[in-house]
């Protein structure tokens, strides 16, 4: 059992599939600790998507301040989720997608949050989702990997 635990987790939150094609209808930064930002804004900046959508929904973006530079031909829309949770972002990028009639987003994560981020914006978007997943420092996974644990298996047991 002990085994099948390793190996679960190591699939879901150590080593998710990810990885994304050449163009996509936009890029959405969730919000959270590691390289995000960094991240979201390569893509942008080598036009992989032509909308950059950044969550700046808890501690590590201070509310109301700009959170990305001006990057030619690319739309940047910033935003504050509510609820400050995954979710919160799902349900916005879902409403940017209907309103925008986006078919493909790249999810900007970290790899224990990739399941979860999964999971719930397809509850939330019905197009294509992949996710690109960004450095997190090692003392940050033992945290990251047993909260989002909790947070993938409530969110098998909620809608959008």
């Amino acid at each position: 059992m002990l085994a099948g635990l390793c190996v679960t987790t190591a699939r879901l939150f150590v080593w998710p599939q990810q990885g994304m094609p050449a163009h996509v209808d936009a890029i959405v930064m969730l919000d959270g600790s590691g390289d995000r930002l960094d991240t979201a804004l390569n893509l942008a900046w080598a036009h992989r998507a032509p909308v950059v959508v950044i969550s700046r929904g808890s501690r590590y973006w201070g509310h109301g301040s700009v959170c990305a530079p001006k990057i030619p031909n690319v739309k940047v829309i910033c935003f504050d989720p509510s609820p400050a949770t995954t979710r919160g972002e799902a349900q916005f990028a879902g409403l940017q997608a209907k309103r925008h009639r986006w078919h493909s987003i790249v999810l900007v994560a970290t790899a224990p949050q990739d399941t979860n981020a999964r999971l719930q914006v397809g509850h939330c978007f019905t197009g294509k989702i992949y996710v690109i997943n960004a450095h997190l420092p090692a003392a940050e996974w033992p945290y990251a990997i047993t909260y989002e644990w909790a947070a993938t298996i409530n969110a098998l047991f909620r809608g959008c």
